[in-house]
C-alpha cells in the first residue's frame, strides 16, 4: 500500500505534517517515531529468535 504513495504524496504528507505540527514540534515527532520504529523492530527479531530457537531445541530433542 505504501509502495503507491509516489514523491508528490510524500511531499504533501510533509508539508501537512509541517502545517499541523509545525516545525518546532516536528523534530521530536520524528525522533519519537525513529525510537518506536528501532523497538519495534528488536522485539520482533528477538520474538523471530526465540520461535526458531524452541524449533532448533525441539528438533534436537527430538533426534535423541
Amino acid at each position: 500500500m505504501l509502495s503507491n504513495i509516489g514523491v508528490p504524496g510524500l511531499i504533501l504528507i510533509l508539508v501537512l505534517a509541517l502545517i499541523i505540527f509545525g516545525p518546532k514540534k516536528l523534530p521530536e515527532i520524528g525522533r519519537a517515531f525513529g525510537q518506536t520504529l528501532r523497538e519495534f523492530k528488536s522485539s520482533t527479531r528477538e520474538l523471530t529468535q526465540d520461535v526458531f530457537d524452541e524449533k532448533d531445541e525441539k528438533k534436537n530433542n527430538s533426534v535423541k
